[in-house]
């Protein structure tokens, strides 16, 4: 299989592109203007110099912003190594899972205006959910055991993976995960969210509603109730009233066969340390464009996902325009799991808010950072994280499958050790 090609050094590190106007956010005059390190920035160059020398990804794009400012953004190593062609900041990305917490964004403008309460049963709006059963093992004869839930699903259940949906064999390999596969329960397979739901709900849930955090389908759920609710198909609702106030307009869905050529090649593991490309085949990316999915199915630049994530971090609102309230902003980005709520071991030290994973004890987590940070990655390597306490905003772009988790983690530790000035209301607002 091939590998990537030896980058030469002085193609490392790619100068930054400007993005289509108008700019995200302004420039900072100085990363220590907003109390970062310039020296110690250069620790993250140096680091993804050396992933790239490597041969560990072909190219990454990162973008740091605090107080309203972007201090750092740039572009290293290639778009694709094969034809050497350098990688910029205004590439766009298959943003796979970091499309789930735009569904929920979507889903709560619902609720703020009335539609629906978080305390509603599911089965209100998709009633096919009305007659779903819990799986409770086989018996002697390996038959498998139902029996009727405890309580019904709620809409929150929907937003915080409670509601004992799976993923289909994407993370586990349960029996329920084996139903859906035989199903047919895939992006690859599905041709819509209607589609999705309807055998979803034929589908036993692996545990009680409430009782664990489960990955699974439940954003895609989560875009159905958007077209129940408003009437809309999920695509148009969301360039509506997300993407067209936020002024984000490289964001799309899929991979349009007229942007290809915007589109980093996506690579995979070739099992000697170094990486390969997916082949085109194995893009469900090319027809997602058609077939709109909210778990996946965004692609967008760099800049465009800042957008999203400093409208975040303001309480709903950008540049004038307010997409959420504080208040539900606050609620989204709170751990929403309830006491004693089952979880995998990869969330130590992490909560779960509607739609986004949420710091608690960055100790338990084990790396830098505050309590209520919150973000989202996607499986092809992509990352953000928003923390309200520091006023910051990261990201950090490559597309490499599946999600090289730590290559993630050190970015966060080399952004958190660069921040040399404590925030405060006062400072916040002043950047304001």
């Amino acid at each position: 299989m091939k590998r990537l090609l030896l980058l030469p050094c002085a193609l490392l590190l790619a100068a930054a592109v400007e993005a289509a106007p108008p700019a995200s956010l302004p420039r900072a005059a100085s990363p220590e203007s907003v109390g970062i390190s310039a020296e110690r920035l250069r620790r993250i160059d140096r680091w993804l110099e050396e992933e790239i020398a490597a041969q560990h990804k072909s190219g990454a794009v990162g973008l740091i912003a605090r107080h309203g400012r972007i201090i750092w953004e740039k572009a290293f190593g290639y778009a694709d190594a094969a034809r050497r062609t350098p990688l910029r900041t205004d590439a766009l990305f298959r943003l796979y899972s970091m499309t789930k917490p735009i569904t929920s964004v979507a889903l709560l403008t619902l609720y703020e205006q009335g539609r629906l309460q978080l305390t509603d049963p599911l089965e209100r709006f998709v009633p096919a959910f009305k007659s779903v059963a819990v799986y409770a093992g086989t018996d002697s004869l390996g038959h498998v055991v139902l029996h009727p839930p405890k309580r019904r699903i709620t809409v929150q259940d929907v937003l915080r993976h409670t509601a004992g949906f799976t993923y289909g064999g994407y993370f586990e390999d349960t029996p329920v995960d084996k139903a859906y596969a035989a199903a047919g329960i895939g992006y690859a397979q599905l041709d819509s969210l209607a589609e999705l739901v309807q055998k979803l709900a034929t589908m036993p849930l692996l545990s009680e509603p409430g009782a664990r955090f489960t990955y699974s389908f439940a954003h895609d759920v989560q875009a159905y109730l958007v077209e129940q609710i408003s009437g809309q198909h999920f695509a148009d609702y969301c360039r509506e009233r997300i993407f067209e106030p936020l002024a984000m307009r490289e964001t799309v869905f899929g991979e349009p066969a007229g942007l290809r050529e915007r589109f980093p090649t996506l690579y995979q593991p070739d099992g000697h340390g170094g990486a390969t490309p997916v082949a085109p085949a194995d893009d469900e990316y090319r027809r997602l464009g058609a077939h709109p999915f909210g778990g996946i199915s965004l692609s967008a630049t760099i800049e465009d996902y800042l957008r999203f994530a400093q409208m975040l971090l303001n309480g709903g609102e950008l540049n004038g325009v307010r997409i959420l309230a504080p208040r539900t902003v606050a609620l989204m980005s709170a751990n929403n799991l309830a006491p004693g709520t089952e979880k995998p071991d990869w969330m130590q030290g992490l909560g779960y808010g509607l739609g986004v994973a949420v710091v608690e004890d960055p100790a338990q987590a084990g790396n830098l950072g505050s309590a209520g940070e919150y973000g989202w990655p996607g499986v092809a390597t992509t990352f953000f994280t928003i923390n309200p306490k520091e006023d910051l905003v990261a990201l950090l772009f490559a597309q490499y499958r599946p999600r090289d988790v730590r290559f993630d983690e050190t970015f966060r530790t080399l952004v958190y050790q660069s921040v040399i000035e404590d925030t405060d209301a006062s400072t916040q607002q002043r950047h304001r």
